[in-house]
């Protein structure tokens, strides 16, 4: 796979020179950009997959929901229907995306969660609305200049900082790194807890923010009780079982490490991002299950895979989690309410 990666490095080099110069035909007008009179919020990231974006849609909006009338639009990645869509209870996964699912079940009536690949046309669909929002957080948008946002934050992970990355195919950058200048706010996620002041300085000096960019760095807390279509169940009680872990997601690595942590025995099947479960996947779930030796046994998965495998494995449950930020939360919601308030 490295050796392919490297073979592919002219295309990684032709694929930037594509990138930059759509960039620069946005910033200097060649290519439109719309703007909107109620703040729109980005988030994003330079890599693909993995960085930490839903938990901090929901740190955004948990920040920002009994203030403001919040939408959430995404483009419902993988979705099978098309055109601008206002998720309800009667969607599924595959009508808007497992994401955008992920939001609004946890969430519901709080705010709105809408998808739409045409992020310009589902802000103005939202705006018509009866429910028109005074504040659109657009999930997965750092390359999306169609619209012009009111602030940009930019997600990279503690282990896989953009700065070390190179272009597609040859790295996973979907743009060049000096694609960062257009951020108000870099994130360093996915963080050990115990990140000392001496590194977070070591990897400020690396990203080397500009002077009106801000830099935070967060962890990854998960929370101790288990949910989904099972008894009552948390993260203590897993030490008594046996389990088998399924992951359809960009990155588990630090589910994993959790699990080996919180010295959980388990047996892992591994899917890729965003998967769509076939039913023979889901008949071999079963059969893996099924041979697990123990009678005290449990399937456990992401939240965001739950949204994908709830109507298909009976008392399947999920680990949910939440962007803690590192010594520095308050600064960063002062930052974004006063970014509202202009």
């Amino acid at each position: 796979m490295k050796l392919l990666r490297f073979l592919l490095f002219p295309l990684a080099i032709l694929y930037g020179i594509i990138t930059s110069v759509r960039n620069w035909f946005f910033d200097i007008g060649v290519l439109k950009a719309t703007s909107f009179k109620i703040p729109v919020i980005a988030v994003g990231n330079l890599s693909v997959g993995g960085t930490g974006k839903s938990p901090q849609i929901e740190f955004l909006i948990r920040l920002l929901k009994d203030t403001h009338k919040v939408a959430v639009l995404s483009r419902g990645y993988k979705r099978k229907t098309r055109g601008f869509q206002v998720v309800n209870d009667i969607h599924l996964a595959t009508d808007v995306g497992d994401e955008p699912l992920q939001f609004y079940k946890k969430f519901k009536n709080e705010v709105t969660i809408a998808v739409d690949a045409d992020r310009a046309n589902g802000i103005q669909q939202l705006l018509k609305s009866n429910n028109s929002p005074d504040i659109v957080l657009l999930d997965d948008a750092f390359q999306h200049r169609k619209v012009k946002a009111h602030t940009y934050i930019l997600l990279t992970k503690y282990n896989d900082l953009y700065v070390d990355d190179f272009m597609l195919p040859t790295g996973n950058l979907r743009e060049t790194r000096s694609g960062a200048k257009r951020a108000d706010v870099i994130i360093v996620t996915k963080c050990p807890e115990n990140l000392t002041d001496e590194k977070q300085q070591q990897i400020r000096a690396r990203i080397k923010p500009k002077k009106h960019q801000k830099l935070f760095f967060t962890t990854i807390c998960y929370d101790e009780n288990l949910k989904g279509n099972k008894e009552q169940l948390t993260i203590a009680g897993l030490k008594d079982k046996e389990v088998l872990l399924i992951t359809g997601i960009a990155n588990p690595v630090s589910l994993l490490s959790f699990l080996s942590e919180e010295n959980i025995k388990y047996k892992h099947l591994k899917y890729p991002d965003h998967y769509n479960f076939t039913v023979n996947d889901i008949d071999a779930i079963k059969k893996a299950f099924n041979n697990l030796k123990f009678t005290n046994k449990v399937i456990i998965t992401t939240e965001k895979d739950f949204m994908r495998l709830e109507d298909k494995i009976k008392n399947i449950c999920y680990i949910s989690i939440k962007s803690v930020f590192l010594n520095s939360e308050k600064i960063f919601t002062n930052f974004i309410v006063n970014k509202i308030k202009g």
